[in-house]
């Protein structure tokens, strides 16, 4: 994810600590939906679905402030 900012994720994983949350959560979630997806965990596709949007609303947030950071 945004490979153009791996130093910046790096430094903001270290020394915010609502990005790292946010990207932790992110990473959470991308777990959870390819368990889903390969029903390894239950889920039905509404349930994949939701965790989806979710996720990419995590996406859009952490890229928002990777935008900012490196203003």
């Amino acid at each position: 994810m945004f490979p153009e900012y791996r130093e910046l994720i790096t430094q903001l994983k270290t020394s915010d600590h609502h990005f790292s949350r946010l990207f932790d959560k992110h990473n959470e979630l991308d777990q959870q939906i390819k368990n889903m997806e390969n029903h390894i965990a239950s889920g039905t596709q509404v349930e994949i679905e939701n965790l989806k949007k979710e996720k990419l609303g995590l996406k859009d947030e952490l890229y928002q402030i990777l935008k900012k950071a490196s203003a």
